[in-house]
């Protein structure tokens, strides 16, 4: 019999990766983590954070494209699959003060942040996201989370990106500049997944996890 302890369930997360061309090329959104935070402190992340229940009752301007919801293990569900994208824009509204919106009503919601979008008018337009990948922290980890990563550019964004508790140092970062700041290796993965797409004309996904403690890389 193991003593070892269960591992614990990683929790449905999602990220927004922003994106525009700059003089520097292509560009993306990054902000670093505070310092005490508990799960990997004082790194350069995208926006991003925990689905909540709330989260599947917002009427988006526009769904998901079809084809990525059997991407996002979720069992094919669209009402999952676009609560998840609404995750990661909800959280990019949390942690920078962007929107992603076009006229529009959500309906009700308990959340916050969602009121403030339905009094600005603004539904989220999910069709104009890309799906990029998703990633499973490793079982040995105390705080796990089964994250997808989703990418719109910056033409779909309204706003002006604002440093709060969750994220600071807010900056545009281009590509070839990433590997200079603190980031993990999932980050630089989903922004190869990124130039495939937008460069290759590939469609894949990238999908990271760990068995017996080998990290595995699947496109799909």
């Amino acid at each position: 019999m193991s003593d070892s302890p269960q591992p614990v369930r990683p929790r449905d997360a999602a990220s927004l990766v922003i994106h525009r061309r700059g003089e520097r090329g292509l560009e993306v959104l990054l902000g670093q983590r505070p310092t005490k935070a508990r799960f990997k402190p004082g790194i350069y992340v995208f926006p991003g954070g925990m689905l909540e229940p709330a989260d599947a009752r917002v009427q988006p301007y526009s769904p998901l494209d079809p084809t990525i919801h059997a991407k996002l293990a979720v069992g094919a569900s669209a009402v999952r699959g676009n609560a998840l994208a609404l995750a990661a824009i909800r959280e990019t509204f949390e942690e920078c003060g962007l929107m992603v919106g076009q006229p529009g009503d959500i309906g009700d919601n308990p959340l916050p942040s969602w009121q403030v979008f339905r009094q600005c008018g603004l539904a989220p337009p999910l069709g104009k996201l890309r799906y990029l990948g998703r990633a499973i922290t490793p079982s040995v980890q105390p705080i796990r989370f089964h994250a997808r990563f989703f990418a719109v550019a910056a033409e779909h964004v309204a706003g002006v990106a604002q440093d709060s508790g969750e994220l600071g140092h807010i900056q545009w970062v281009p590509l070839s500049a990433v590997r200079e700041l603190a980031v993990m290796p999932v980050t630089l993965l989903m922004l190869e997944a990124l130039l495939r797409q937008l460069e290759q004309a590939d469609p894949r996904a990238a999908f990271l996890s760990f068995q017996h403690g080998q990290r595995q890389i699947l496109w799909v």
